[in-house]
């Protein structure tokens, strides 16, 4: 079931002099799916603090209402450091699983989104950390614009992320290759640009980013097949997890809710 909201345009950025609406930038989308999202939060909540350039606008929000004093209450459970960080500096409480094991509710990105609102997540490198808060929610709130969705995963022909531990990662890239041979997968280690040096997730792990040039088949029977790989720590496929997705684009915000 999805439900379309109209856009609201702000001037000075959507529209034109003769008041006619023009295509919003990326982030504007973004920032509305956030604001939407937030709406589901209310006072005295354990809330999952995602992370990336979507999730982003929310913990921004979610520190403005605090302040005003519209939410009280609040406990935030941060998906990485750099979440942390972004949450301390807009004044939002935080904790951890260890004394919250039970989130009211999580507000992520994705990175793709299929017709089931399956996702594939951690191309912003906090995977595992974001699983698995969000696997402990009671509802998991996903925020994307409209190019995030894919008629199956992997379809964006961008990487789906694996973290794996460092210890001889080419054979487990390796592993992973011959895993989806079928689907004509390629395996690479995520570098990070500013030094060639490999990429290190907040676990100290590494990541092997895996691009497909067909759809790998049952998402359930992939995710299981990665994880007994030894080596393996989590994959980025989010397998009916998601409770609902706001999905931000030009013609307005629409919230498809997952058929139970």
């Amino acid at each position: 079931m999805a439900t379309t909201y109209a856009p609201h345009f702000i001037p000075s950025e959507t529209t034109s002099s003769n008041s006619t609406p023009i295509k919003m930038a990326q982030d504007e989308l973004k920032k509305i799916a956030a604001y939407k999202a937030v709406e589901f939060i209310k006072s005295g909540m354990v809330i999952g603090l995602g992370t990336g350039s979507t999730a982003k606008h929310a913990v921004d929000r979610i520190g403005e209402l605090i302040e005003q004093g519209v939410l009280t209450d609040i406990v935030g459970i941060p998906t990485s450091k750099k979440t942390q960080e972004q949450a301390l500096s807009v004044h939002i409480p935080l904790s951890d699983l260890d004394t919250h094991p039970v989130v009211d509710l999580a507000i992520d990105g994705a990175d793709e989104v299929d017709p089931d609102l399956n996702l594939v997540k951690g191309r912003g490198g906090s995977l595992l950390r974001e699983k698995m808060i969000e696997f402990a929610s009671k509802k998991f709130v996903v925020i994307v614009d409209e190019t995030k969705l894919v008629d199956y995963i992997g379809g964006s022909g961008l990487a789906m992320p694996v973290e794996v531990v460092p210890f001889c990662w080419k054979f487990t890239a390796h592993k992973l290759e011959l895993l989806f041979k079928e689907s004509g997968c390629v395996a690479k280690l995520r570098i990070c640009p500013e030094t060639g040096d490999p990429f290190v997730t907040d676990n100290s792990n590494y990541t092997i980013d895996l691009f497909f040039n067909k759809s790998i088949g049952d998402l359930k029977a992939a995710g299981d097949a990665i994880l007994r790989l030894p080596g393996v720590v989590e994959h980025g496929m989010f397998i009916d997890m998601a409770t609902a997705v706001i999905v931000a684009g030009d013609g307005g915000v629409t919230v498809k809710n997952k058929e139970r």
